[in-house]
């Protein structure tokens, strides 16, 4: 058998090794029962290790026993070659698992500056009273991770028609696609406009839309990121 194929089957016996080690001492219960997880963790870390040691010793022992070269430098060697593989394939293992979990940790939608903005417009039904003005308007962006509070843009408000338009713009922090942006305008009860946009919110030059709301007022809004119009 080549040097790589004995290597890959201590590795397995390593492996076979460490597990069988775990689950050996959990079915007899060993360690403190008042303290399970330190018990665990001594298991985990300390004689599960001692089981992969003795399974690639015992499969590399096996393959050179039926070899031309049975002896115990042989034999140690190709342990510590497969146990080197599996503390490398280890540490590989851990690196891509911290690599993905600070990656999302915090689900920033733009961890390097100014975050991206939902623009926003809302059309009322004719006969609704409107302030000209921020005065007396409330926006807020409510998601499952924050609350944002938002900002009407008294330039842009006109009319469609015989209906009244308001428009403004809120931050989008995170990634998420729970996303409601809650419109308070004060003596009116508070309506309450569910945002579908995917959680990475991608940039649009072009309003969607419009899409209405029980009470018959209608939003429409774009996603807009840093840089782009």
């Amino acid at each position: 058998m080549k040097n790589s194929s004995r290597i890959a089957v201590g590795v397995a016996g390593a492996v076979a090794g460490y597990v069988a080690s775990f689950v050996l001492l959990s079915l007899v219960d060993f360690g403190n029962r008042a303290d399970p997880i330190t018990a665990g963790l001594v298991g985990l870390f300390v004689y599960s290790p001692i089981g992969a040691i003795g399974g690639a010793v015992f499969a590399n022992w096996l393959v050179t026993r039926s070899g031309e070269d049975t002896s115990n430098g042989s034999v140690a060697r190709n342990s510590l070659k497969s146990l080197g593989v599996v503390v490398l394939l280890c540490a590989a293992g851990i690196g891509i698992y911290i690599a993905y979990a600070y990656a999302t940790a915090t689900p920033w939608l733009n961890r390097n500056g100014a975050n991206p903005l939902l623009v926003f417009e809302v059309r009322f039904p004719a006969g609704v009273t409107v302030p000209t003005s921020a005065q007396g308007i409330t926006i807020e962006l409510q998601t499952d991770l924050n609350t944002m509070p938002g900002e009407v843009t008294p330039a842009a408000f006109h009319r469609d028609g015989d209906q009244p338009v308001i428009a403004g713009e809120v931050e989008l922090a995170f990634r998420t696609s729970h996303r409601q942006l809650a419109v308070d305008i004060q003596g009116q009860p508070s309506r309450i406009y569910p945002i579908d946009l995917s959680a990475r919110a991608p940039h649009t030059p072009e309003f969607g839309t419009w899409r209405r709301l029980g009470d018959g007022s209608e939003i429409r809004y774009r996603a807009k990121w840093p840089g782009k119009t």
